[in-house]
């Protein structure tokens, strides 16, 4: 009995050492010393999945949030949205982030994202927390995005003007 519970407790310090970062070998062998980054097998792989499990497409990608479950191609992702979000602040719309990435070199991206601030409902503090390897893959993941570029969203709107209706779905 005593035995299983060496091999028990050894075996969970095994598992938790390698809680403290996670490995990643994209293909630029991304740097971990500054965080846990995605795994992937290209640098563009790991940027899109960044994308789809931060939800970058629900504010940043026309009507997307309102399809109820169909999604846009990728063609579409992350041109910017019409959609507004009222709060007290008053009413913003997701950025073109496809043309902000064409404005950025890599190196400026990666300092936006860790010294940005904008209206809600975007999760600044999530973003910060990236890893820098992250943000890069981000960013070569909007570069590499195929399709027209799109337009710029809405300017935001003061708490004392009335929003925007969104666009209605195409039928």
């Amino acid at each position: 009995m005593h035995r299983t519970a060496i091999l028990v407790a050894g075996l969970a310090g095994v598992l938790l050492s390698g809680c403290g970062q996670v490995s990643t070998k994209t293909t630029a062998e991304a740097d971990v010393s500054n965080g846990p980054t995605v795994a992937a097998a290209t640098d563009i792989d790991a940027g899109r999945y960044l994308v789809r499990i931060g939800g970058c497409n629900d504010c940043h990608t026309p009507q997307y949030a309102m399809t109820g479950g169909a999604q846009p191609p990728e063609s579409e992702w992350l041109k910017g949205s019409t959609e507004g979000h009222t709060g007290p602040w008053g009413t913003s719309y997701g950025k073109n982030l496809r043309l902000t990435a064409a404005g950025h070199s890599e190196d400026e991206w990666v300092h936006l994202l860790e010294t940005g601030d904008s209206l809600p409902p975007m999760p600044w503090p999530s973003v910060r927390a990236m890893s820098e390897a992250d943000k890069r893959n981000v960013y070569r993941y909007i570069k590499s995005l195929p399709g027209d570029p799109g337009q710029p969203a809405p300017a935001p709107l003061p708490p004392s003007a009335a929003a925007r209706p969104a666009a209605a779905p195409a039928t």
